[in-house]
């Protein structure tokens, strides 16, 4: 049974039972209260006739009865003399209860209803001698009120339960529309469009929260597909160049067995391709490792502003000519928000070749770090003056082994950025880059805190 149904039939069955209830409750206290009135007149009544059989003036009292108290249906009156110490339970040929009888000896107004037939009764006089006066008549209209509320509860019973069939069904489709939403958007989503992202509503509610889980589901996805045809295809490219080359030099080397000098240019040069080969193979392997599923990997609080020092001394022994400033004039107080959740050794590698880049393309000109906390966020940026991207470049410098056309002076594989990449998607985050050519260029680095890195 789909979910909307089951919340529909469950409303509609909370709504019966609380309606019920309700029913039960109204009918009753109307049942109880309802003949309150009429028991009123009917004591009125016994008050009355007892005050005219002491009067001295009875007719007076007789026409005031009968013109100003409306007879009720089927009223008698029963007026029994009686020595209270002779009997305490007087027997009438009217059939009430002893308890009647016992509370009229008791001196209180007793009342009884048997059917639609209501009795009230009292003792007048002392306790020597007085006498009993009890009134008897018919309630057809409250009865006539009772049936009318029956019907009404009743009829109101399935009014309610078909509405809250109605409201069930349409608030169930309300509150699940989000839901199926998500399920069009995700059967959507293939291995041939896994850039695609399901919409984020603000609020924070529990679909906020699976369309961000979806989300973050599918970067590890996107990441995993992408490092898998990244590896392969570029492995087969990268691999068969420095190869070929050594294939080359040994052939050469082969055919001047004789000439010492040729064989050690040969050999020299099938070390370098070597070298290359071995580095090529280290950062695929990398590469490759950056789109895991980060299970397998110790995580940790970093505290990021530690790390940037860790990262400015390891470039520095690279760059050792480079000058490296850090702008801490923008830490937010509580330390709270300079600590990430993440695994140490990936988060510095990642800012590490992101620093490394900026340093070995500047020129020995100042790069600056800036790091900051906007909106739970910590911001790193990475600023440098140097040679900048060309605007044709800069979409394509994130892919594995791509370098920029004004780069053939400096010494690389284009494996840094995507790998960095990787990692800081890996950990949730963002990357962003502006440049312009022998300007510079700036690298943004956005990544959530551990409060919000939790609420994953």
């Amino acid at each position: 049974m789909e979910i909307a149904k089951k919340i529909t039939f469950l409303f509609a069955i909370l709504s019966a039972i609380i309606i019920s209830l309700l029913s039960g409750f109204v009918w009753y206290f109307s049942n109880e209260f309802a003949f309150e009135d009429f028991y009123k007149r009917l004591e009125a009544r016994v008050n009355i006739t007892a005050q005219i059989k002491t009067s001295t003036s009875k007719s007076i009292l007789e026409k005031v009865r009968n013109q100003y108290l409306e007879r009720l249906p089927d009223e008698k009156e029963y007026i029994l003399e009686r020595d209270h110490k002779q009997t305490n339970n007087p027997q009438i040929s009217t059939p009430l209860p002893s308890s009647f009888y016992e509370k009229i000896n008791e001196g209180k107004m007793a009342r009884y209803r048997k059917e639609n037939h209501f009795y009230a009764g009292k003792y007048f006089g002392n306790k020597e001698q007085g006498y009993i006066v009890i009134i008897s008549a018919n309630d057809p209209f409250g009865f006539r009120e009772l049936k009318d509320l029956q019907k009404i509860l009743i009829a109101g019973f399935f009014l309610s339960i078909l509405l809250s069939f109605i409201v069930g069904w349409k608030f169930s489709n309300y509150m699940l529309n989000p839901l199926r939403n998500i399920i069009k958007s995700v059967k959507k989503i293939k291995a041939e469009n896994l850039h695609l992202r399901l919409d984020v509503k603000g609020g924070g509610d529990e679909m906020s929260i699976l369309s961000q889980t979806f989300n973050n589901m599918l970067n590890r996805l996107e990441t995993a597909f992408e490092t898998q045809n990244n590896f392969i295809s570029n492995a087969s490219h990268e691999l068969r160049t420095p190869l070929t080359i050594i294939s080359g030099e040994v052939e050469l080397a082969l055919r001047h067995v004789d000439d010492k000098k040729s064989q050690e240019l040969a050999l020299n040069k099938i070390k370098d391709e070597a070298e290359r080969l071995e580095h090529i193979l280290t950062s695929l392997l990398g590469l490759a490792q950056s789109g895991f599923n980060g299970k397998n990997q110790p995580w940790e609080e970093v505290r990021m502003d530690e790390l940037l020092w860790d990262i400015k001394a390891a470039v520095n022994q690279v760059h050792t000519e480079s000058i490296i400033e850090i702008d801490f004039s923008k830490l937010p107080p509580d330390e709270e928000l300079l600590t990430l959740k993440a695994n140490k050794n990936l988060i510095k590698l990642a800012i590490t070749n992101i620093v490394s880049n900026a340093c070995k393309y500047s020129n020995y000109k100042p790069v600056l770090i800036t790091i900051e906390n906007k909106l739970n966020m910590l911001s790193i940026t990475v600023k440098d003056q140097g040679i900048g991207i060309p605007q044709d470049d800069v979409q394509h410098i994130f892919e594995p082994f791509y370098r920029a056309s004004n780069t053939s002076e400096f010494k690389g594989y284009g494996v840094g950025l995507p790998l960095s990449l990787n990692i800081i998607r890996l950990h949730r985050g963002s990357i962003a880059i502006s440049s312009q050519e022998k300007i510079g260029t700036e690298i943004k680095v956005l990544l959530p805190t551990k409060q919000d890195f939790l609420k994953f």
